[in-house]
């Protein structure tokens, strides 16, 4: 389980992330919310150890995130970030076999994993082809691919995080992108994602965490979290909130 207790980092003198106390739940979606600039990145950052905070902790299962050895880390914690870059012309199954790279399981199961990952992420069809010639949108869901097949098939104890895995994807995959992650929660992996668009947190997350410049505004439900005053006091923005007529949870509409 991934857990930081409070958490600061500063850039230079300016405090972008403070005070955030957060627990990672097995088997629960968590979103992370806010505008521009609200350190969202920053704390996914922190979370995986790649920014080292000016204060608090950063624990996976009660260790701190610095004591875990390379390969014993990315066996439990994967993460996909905002902008993935590779200039090699790699083939898409050896992209996605990258995240087999931390594991022993042989070169036939590897293989089954990355055809089931690819699968999971509506991207089997790209068997074959250059990384390199891929759309923005085909290399997002390869690259999804990777971090599903890191821990694949995905167990309590093990937790994946995502820097907005949806923002070059059409609608249609926007939702194959965030039920592949549902399903990988629903085996008991703990997932933290950062996304912009409310109505797809309010559809996929168990928890929302809603941030203002740093901290947190509110950590709870999307019904709790997604009301108009929270919306309104953390982007300005005017919105009815109904209930989904089929699914029941909040509809954000801008007013």
């Amino acid at each position: 389980m991934l857990c930081v207790h409070n958490l600061h980092v500063l850039r230079g003198k300016k405090a972008v992330l403070t005070a955030i106390d957060l627990e990672l739940k097995p088997g629960e979606v968590l979103g992370v919310l806010g505008p521009n600039g609200a350190g969202k990145s920053t704390l996914l950052g922190a979370l995986c150890g790649e920014l080292q905070p000016d204060q608090g902790q950063v624990l996976l299962d009660q260790r701190e995130l610095a004591q875990w050895g390379g390969a014993q880390r990315a066996q439990r914690l994967a993460v996909l970030p905002q902008h993935s870059t590779l200039d090699f012309a790699f083939r898409v199954e050896e992209v996605v076999g990258m995240g087999r790279l931390p594991h022993q399981t042989g070169r036939v199961r590897d293989d089954e994993i990355v055809l089931e990952a690819l699968q999971a992420a509506d991207a089997a069809h790209l068997q074959g082809r250059s990384y390199l010639a891929l759309s923005g949108g085909e290399r997002q869901r390869v690259h999804l691919a990777r971090v599903l097949a890191q821990l694949w098939p995905g167990q309590v104890g093990q937790t994946l995080l995502l820097d907005e895995p949806t923002s070059a994807l059409d609608p249609l995959h926007q939702h194959i992108t965030l039920q592949a992650i549902r399903a990988f929660a629903d085996r008991g992996v703990a997932v933290l994602v950062i996304l912009h668009d409310l109505n797809l947190a309010a559809r996929y997350c168990d928890r929302v965490l809603l941030l203002q410049g740093g901290s947190p505004h509110a950590l709870d439900t999307p019904e709790q979290v997604l009301r108009p005053e929270p919306l309104k006091a953390v982007f300005g923005l005017e919105v009815l909130v109904q209930s989904h007529p089929e699914r029941g949870h909040p509809l954000i509409i801008a007013r």
